[in-house]
């Protein structure tokens, strides 16, 4: 049976993206079969096919499955700012049914293991009424958390991972990632108090990576808590 995460972060530009392709080269050398889906994607560039957006195409770089870009990332918006602030100056709406939809649809391609990348943080508006944490709530996702090492970053994933369960979803296990060359102070303690009130395993501690090597930061991961299942 195939097990699908949601991954969300305690920010935005916290390393979603590059964690997830981690995820997703990890299970690959598993045995495993992947999908990656970004169902929206704010900062996209035009090109001669379409919009594209650079996080959903380092995605379809690394999941095993071959996927339209069409079912990688759905709606592509092309400013890079809050999804429903954008959709609203191009008249357009976002909405969870649709969002559902996109997801249960590329979801049926055969496959093992699945990740739904969210936008920034875990609260990230929709509409007026809804949030892209409605979208794991409806498919019944367990979550997945990256956590940017910087100053304030206990706090941003101890409320982030409140929200979650107040959800009534699972955290299943949350990454430490560095996004900025240099340490912060006291890394390591950040590291291990993170360790010690996050009620989830920690699948693993990433470097900064330049050049950036998806492999390199792979073999970093332990995903055998997201695989015991399967």
């Amino acid at each position: 049976m195939a097990k699908t995460y949601f991954v969300t972060g305690t920010d935005t530009d916290v390393g979603k993206t590059v964690v997830s392709a981690a995820l997703l080269e990890a299970a690959k050398t598993k045995g495993l079969q992947t999908i990656a889906i970004k169902p929206v994607a704010a900062g996209c560039e035009s090109t001669v096919d379409g919009l594209r957006n650079s996080d959903a195409l380092l995605l379809q770089k690394h999941m095993t499955v071959d996927l339209a870009y069409e079912q990688v990332n759905p709606v592509a918006l092309e400013a890079p700012a809050a999804p429903h602030i954008v959709a609203a100056t191009q008249g357009k709406s976002l909405s969870l049914s649709r969002l559902v939809g996109y997801c249960r649809g590329a979801l049926m391609t055969k496959h093992d293991f699945s990740l739904i990348e969210g936008a920034g943080g875990w609260r990230v508006p929709l509409n007026g009424r809804e949030t892209l944490a409605d979208l794991p709530r409806e498919l019944n996702n367990a979550v997945i958390l990256v956590v940017s090492i910087k100053l304030g970053c206990i706090n941003h994933a101890l409320l982030t991972a409140e929200a979650i369960q107040r959800d009534g979803l699972e955290l299943a296990g949350w990454i430490a990632n560095s996004v900025q060359p240099e340490a912060i102070d006291f890394e390591e303690e950040n590291i291990s108090t993170l360790a010690s009130l996050l009620p989830a395993p920690c699948l693993g501690v990433l470097p900064f990576s330049s050049p950036l090597s998806i492999e390199a930061l792979s073999e970093r991961l332990s995903i055998e808590p997201l695989i015991a299942a399967l």
